[in-house]
Parts: C-alpha cells; sequence; structure tokens
C-alpha cells in the first residue's frame, strides 16, 4: 500500500510533496494509516485533532493517544474541544453535522494563522460508498451520487482510491496502533446501519461490489463534467443580464427548454433553493411574487426571473448639514459629491443641477417610501414615486435600491433618474448646486 499510495501522491497530488500540510486525525484506524504514510513519505505535515466531548471519558483517551504519539514522533500537534451538543441545538442540526462544521471552521483557522497550504483527511473508499448510499436514500441529484470530492478547495482526501479492508491489512501488516470508535458500532446513525447492516449484503451478493461501484461512479462524475459544460451553454441562452448584484432570466427562452423544470433545478441549485414546483409555478405567476433560499430570492418581474441575495439594504437615513459635502453611502457602493458655483455646471446623467435659494438645508438622502410624490422634471403636475418606477419598468430589486434626496421631506431628486421641477436650476439661478454620483471604486 506504501508504494502504491506513493505513486498516487507522486501522479495525482505532487504539489503536496512541497506544500505545507495539515493532517486531521482522530487517532482512529484510517488517520493513523495517513500519518504513518505521510511520515514514510517525508511530507511537511502537522497534525489536528478535535476533541468534540462526545463519548465521555473516551474521548479524552483519543486525545491523549494522539498527544502521545505526537510527542514520541516530534510532530507537531493542534487540538482543540467542542461542546458539540451544545452547538448542535443551538443551531438545530445533527450532532454529525454540528461535529462537520465544527472542525472545519476550526482548520481554516488554523491555515490562516499558521499558513498551512492544504488540510489532508483520511476519507476512503467505503467512507465514498456510505456517502454515495446515503444520498441515494435521501433522493440527491446526480452531484450527490459523485460522492467525496478528492480535491475540495484545500481539502485533500488522499485515501479515497483504498478500501477499509486494504486500510486495515496494511495497519495489521505494520503492526500499527489506533483507537477504536465505540459510537461507530451502533446502528442508530444512519452511516453506521449502512456500514454494517446493507454494505455487506451488497458485498455478500457481488464480491467485487467495490470495484464496480467505483467504476460506476467514475462514470456518474464524468457525466456531471460533462452536464456542467452544458449547462453554462444553457445559461449563456436564457440569461438576460447580469448585474454586480443580481441575474435576470429570461422566461419565455427558460419556456422553450425541453424541460425546464431539470434545468431550473440545475441553474438555481448553487444558490440554495430546493422547491422545484414552486419555481416552476413562479414562471406563471404575476409580476412581485418571490420565492426565498437561505442566501437568495428570486423574484417574478414581467417576462423574466430576477435572481439576488436576500440580504436588502439598511434602512438609509443620512442628513446632509451644508453644500460644501462629500457623502458616503458604503452600503450602496456610492458617493455624493456636491460643489456650488455661480456658473452653469456641466450636466451629466448622473448628476442633478439645483437652485441654491430653493432647498433647506439639511438636505436629507434616504429610502423612498410608498405615498412619496414628486413633480418630475420636463413633465406637468405631480406623480407618485410608485408610479413614476412602475412606467419607468423598475424590478422589485431596482425599486429597492433606489435612493432619493430631500428637502423639508419633499423630494428633489430620485437618484440617477428623475429632478424635481421646483428645485431645478434656470435661468434665474444665480447659485448653483451640482450634485454627482461617483462609484466607490473610481473614488
Amino acid at each position: 500500500m506504501l508504494k502504491t499510495f506513493q505513486s498516487f501522491i507522486h501522479s495525482n497530488f505532487s504539489f503536496l510533496e512541497k506544500s505545507k500540510l495539515l493532517v486531521a486525525v482522530s487517532g482512529g484506524l484510517d488517520s493513523m494509516v495517513l500519518v504513518y504514510l505521510c511520515q514514510k513519505l517525508d511530507l511537511n505535515f502537522s497534525l489536528a485533532h478535535c476533541n468534540y466531548k462526545l463519548r465521555e471519558i473516551e474521548s479524552n483517551y483519543d486525545e491523549d493517544f494522539i498527544k502521545s504519539y505526537a510527542k514520541t514522533n516530534s510532530i507537531e500537534l493542534f487540538t482543540t474541544s467542542f461542546d458539540t451538543n451544545s452547538y448542535a441545538s443551538l443551531t438545530k442540526q445533527s450532532i454529525q453535522m454540528a461535529a462537520r462544521k465544527l472542525r472545519y471552521k476550526w482548520f481554516e483557522l488554523l491555515q490562516e494563522q499558521h499558513g498551512f497550504d492544504f488540510v489532508l483527511t483520511a476519507h476512503h473508499a467505503d467512507d465514498n460508498l456510505e456517502t454515495f448510499l446515503i444520498n441515494l436514500s435521501r433522493g440527491t441529484g446526480l452531484e450527490g451520487l459523485t460522492g467525496i470530492p478528492a480535491v475540495n478547495g484545500s481539502i485533500i482526501r488522499p485515501l479515497l482510491e483504498f478500501t477499509r479492508t486494504e486500510i486495515l491489512d496494511f495497519a495489521t501488516a505494520k503492526n500499527l496502533k489506533w483507537r477504536e470508535d465505540s459510537s461507530n458500532k451502533k446502528l442508530l446513525y444512519l452511516r453506521n446501519n449502512i456500514r454494517h447492516s446493507i454494505i455487506p449484503l451488497l458485498k455478500n451478493i457481488n464480491p467485487s461490489f467495490m470495484d464496480s461501484f467505483n467504476k460506476s461512479q467514475k462514470y456518474l462524475i464524468e457525466s456531471q463534467s460533462v452536464l456542467e459544460d452544458y449547462i453554462l451553454e444553457i445559461e449563456d441562452r436564457v440569461i438576460a443580464s447580469v448585474a454586480e448584484d443580481q441575474i435576470s432570466y429570461d422566461i419565455n427562452k427558460i419556456l422553450t427548454l425541453n424541460n425546464p423544470k431539470a434545468y431550473m433545478y440545475l441553474l438555481l441549485k448553487p444558490y440554495g433553493f430546493t422547491d422545484w414546483n414552486e419555481i416552476i409555478s413562479l414562471l406563471q405567476a404575476q409580476t412581485g411574487k418571490q420565492i426565498y433560499s437561505p442566501s437568495h430570492r428570486l423574484i417574478k418581474n414581467r417576462n423574466n426571473l430576477i435572481l439576488c441575495k436576500t440580504n436588502a439594504q439598511l434602512e438609509l437615513n443620512i442628513s446632509i448639514q451644508n453644500s460644501d459635502s462629500l457623502i458616503k453611502i458604503p452600503s450602496y457602493g456610492i458617493n455624493l459629491h456636491m460643489d456650488i458655483t455661480n456658473f452653469v455646471p456641466v450636466k451629466s446623467p448622473e448628476s442633478v443641477i439645483l437652485d441654491m435659494k430653493t432647498l433647506n438645508f439639511p438636505l436629507t438622502v434616504r429610502n423612498w417610501n410608498e405615498g412619496d410624490y414628486f413633480y418630475p422634471s420636463g413633465m406637468r403636475g405631480k406623480k407618485k414615486l410608485s408610479k413614476f418606477f412602475k412606467d419607468n419598468k423598475l424590478s422589485i430589486v431596482d425599486k429597492e435600491n433606489t435612493l432619493i434626496l430631500c428637502s423639508n421631506d419633499q423630494v428633489v431628486w430620485v437618484l440617477g433618474m428623475r429632478a424635481d421641477n421646483r428645485f431645478i436650476s434656470t435661468k434665474k439661478t444665480i447659485n448653483f448646486l451640482n450634485i454627482s454620483i461617483k462609484n466607490n471604486a473610481s473614488n
């Protein structure tokens, strides 16, 4: 196994040979074999051990075992402990998922603090099969059947080519020591049930089951790769526009696809959406209807679906005390530049020229409210902002991101769009106030 591992590393992960590595070690069979192999290859690595405080004194024995091994072999060791039960209860997730999130967050912290290039974990082929069966039982999509990735960012899993039997035989032959986790035998956990009840049956039916599974999964991974390439072409076809904080999909083009539901699944799953029937119903819904994922929302806007993050802009109310100001609005990514002159400034689409005598300071920059109205320049009479936005076909997101400049709570300027007749400069204006919008990046 050592020669196979060395060849595998050299062929697939040669970059590890010159990297600073962090090896996650529990004290169990798999991780102790990984540590031994890293030692034999003379890799530059340290150890990281998490005590989840889940098995009372056993957890402490595991930690003591790792500390003793690291000291004996002069290997740098990092240890931490978690109140995993409390974290799982607080975040309303399973113990296994809570432990996973805690350890990977800690690994990231160690990488930042100590400059580790990669983290190695001891997942192997049987872990991969278990994950496949778990996902299959839960009704996953194709990506869930491709198993545990060998490379996921800075996480590397170099034992995925080896089975649990191969690892055990190697450890036994080398007289390696490890700790047995008693919780691995408890069938109350789904993974353990699959490991001890289902997989032995599959291997009994077909002694070459692991080889057959590995081949099938490689086909699935290749199919997934082809599908990902194709979905990029579909994206180009159905995306109407892309802005800095939103994507707009053309509904009519989506409906021309052979299976809109399947394509919407592939397009939107990366953004956390799971209720595909609800998404398909959104295609026929009225403008303004929206649905949410944990991180994003999808909005029906006429013939488009608009995808944007759920973190709405904070309520804004900025007071401008005088006319010689630089107003910074970082949450909207803009600054307002204000200059007073006695000659007519050069106007641009992102600026407004006002008559100073019509204004009462302090001015206010705020979000628009339902019921706000103004007297649009170039038009007669007043108009509600809601009607003005509708006439200009602003989406819900566009309206939410629209700010207004006010004097005595009267609308002076809908920023970047239209000024109010009552405040714009005329031929009789003596003192001009020029206000221009600048993106933060351009300042």
